[in-house]
């Protein structure tokens, strides 16, 4: 019988070098153990493809959450952070950044943002102008689960906005007109009369005392002095409620100016800092950016589906970060390329819930 040809022996037939001695065994979960969902996510970390990124990004964030919890060694330092930073937020030893997109307010997930906010596991948040309006909106009127298949222009006819397979009646919008009008009339009598200078951020703010609804994510940020942080709140219904407002009752100014030292105050006067950035564009790069300002985050997590062939700042991996100083040399970033949907609320569960001790009453 005659020997297979050396040529394809030699190719397929190479000799292994020896593995690591530290090399981990790609393992799943043996559902024969019965159903444990901690020991569950837990196995993801040796799963494989993107569920080790998410057993990366878990390490990742409760590195932060330990960072947060140490005493600060410089305390001195540390007040004098404090007087520098114009939010006057009780100082930590790691400064958390939170940013995310819209769809993620106008989701499920919103209730798990809130969770977060609600119980102070954040310093700074940073959305879009639709991650704002979405979450007041919600207060005044429900989001309705639909279908990505829809037809766009009977939903037209009906007055129906669709948002992926979500549906927001048209009505909500009028409701948040009725609502936001009155406040930008009062804001812009206190401008007037009481000096004040409105940012977006300070803005963001006084919508979260106004709603005073304990399902708002805006309201909680309120109550608990973390700053929220965008730059383009023009760019949605909150841009559409200040046009019709400037014809109606003209001259409510918002200073951007003073919002970017607030925000990059944020990370200068940081002792140590995480992000945790679900989705990509503006909010993504207004995190990064700020933390640019102190040679880079020490931690961070990005969570999106974007890819980087197209030289997307929301494609873009943590180490195009890195070379920005984005992000520090020395940080041990992941990135999870997944719906946020999916992979935030488990991640959540996993990290923040898990460490969480309620304060007694």
């Amino acid at each position: 019988m005659a020997a297979a040809p050396s040529t394809a022996t030699d190719a397929v037939l190479v000799k292994s070098d020896e593995m690591p001695s530290d090399s981990v065994k790609v393992k799943g979960y043996d559902f024969n153990k019965g159903i444990d969902f901690h020991a569950l996510l837990e196995s993801y970390k040796t799963s494989g493809f993107q569920a080790t990124n998410f057993g990366l990004a878990v390490e990742e964030i409760n590195k932060m959450l330990r960072k947060k919890s140490e005493p600060i060694e410089d305390q001195e330092q540390a007040d004098t952070y404090k007087s520098l930073n114009p939010c006057n937020r009780k100082k930590t030893n790691c400064t958390i950044f939170l940013g995310y997109t819209s769809n993620l307010v106008s989701c499920g997930v919103r209730e798990t943002i809130r969770y977060l906010v609600q119980h102070n596991m954040v310093d700074c948040v940073v959305t879009t102008a639709g991650g704002i309006e979405e979450d007041l909106i919600k207060c005044l009127g429900p989001t309705y689960v639909g279908d990505f298949q829809l037809s766009g222009r009977m939903l037209r006819e009906k007055g129906i906005n669709r948002i992926g397979n979500l549906l927001v009646p048209n009505d909500n919008y009028c409701k948040f007109e009725n609502w936001i009008l009155p406040i930008l009339d009062q804001m812009l009598l206190e401008q007037k009369t009481q000096g004040i200078k409105w940012t977006p951020s300070t803005m963001i703010a006084r919508l979260g005392k106004e709603i005073d609804n304990p399902e708002s994510i805006y309201y909680w940020a309120y109550k608990n002095n973390i700053p929220v942080f965008s730059p383009a709140l023009t760019d949605g219904s909150i841009g559409d409620m200040i046009y019709f407002h400037s014809y109606k009752n003209p001259g409510l100014v918002l200073d951007i100016v003073e919002d970017i030292r607030r925000m990059n105050s944020q990370a200068v006067y940081a002792i140590n800092t995480g992000m945790i950035i679900v989705g990509g564009g503006l909010m993504k790069h207004h995190i990064c950016n700020a933390n640019l300002m102190r040679n880079g985050a020490d931690y961070a997590v990005y969570i999106n589906t974007a890819s980087e062939f197209d030289g997307s700042d929301s494609g873009a991996r943590p180490d195009e970060a890195i070379s920005w100083g984005k992000i520090k040399k020395t940080a041990t970033p992941v990135k999870i390329y997944a719906d946020a949907t999916l992979v935030l609320p488990l991640i959540v569960a996993e990290t923040f819930a898990r460490n969480f001790k309620a304060t007694p009453e």
